[in-house]
């Protein structure tokens, strides 16, 4: 018996990506329009500007110092910081324009110097600056 030889005219089937990459970039363009972006929660910072003359904390302003060991102190006193909010209260009831300026050391923890700042706003000062050392 003789085997016979057929020929396949048929040609070798290819996929076509093009749609497969139509619907990719169109889910990329989605997910990049509708992505949120987180931001990121701080402290507002107004910097002074270069032309601007430094001025010394004078004696009308009430300077409240915090040690490398969170150690605060007001007008020379040590103070807790559970009395801070009193002092300030105090010494803004002498004088109502004096500003609040905190001065922490390079060491000091952050959480002490947002509780002086918070403590100055409890006690009804919003002009409250940080003093960089």
């Amino acid at each position: 018996m003789k085997k016979r030889n057929y020929e396949t005219n048929q040609e070798e089937g290819e996929i076509d990506l093009t749609p497969m990459l139509d619907v990719v970039f169109i889910m990329l363009i989605f997910f990049i329009v509708t992505a949120t972006f987180v931001k990121e929660i701080g402290i507002d910072v107004n910097s002074p500007d270069k032309n601007q003359n430094i001025q010394d904390a004078d004696k009308k302003s009430i300077v409240v110092k915090i040690s490398s060991r969170d150690r605060i102190e007001i007008r020379g006193r040590n103070v807790d910081i559970r009395s801070v909010r009193a002092n300030i209260e105090r010494l803004h009831a002498e004088d109502p324009e004096a500003p609040v300026v905190v001065q922490p050391h390079p060491d000091s923890t952050t959480e002490v110097m947002i509780q002086v700042m918070d403590s100055a706003r409890q006690a009804g000062v919003y002009n409250v600056s940080i003093a960089a050392t």
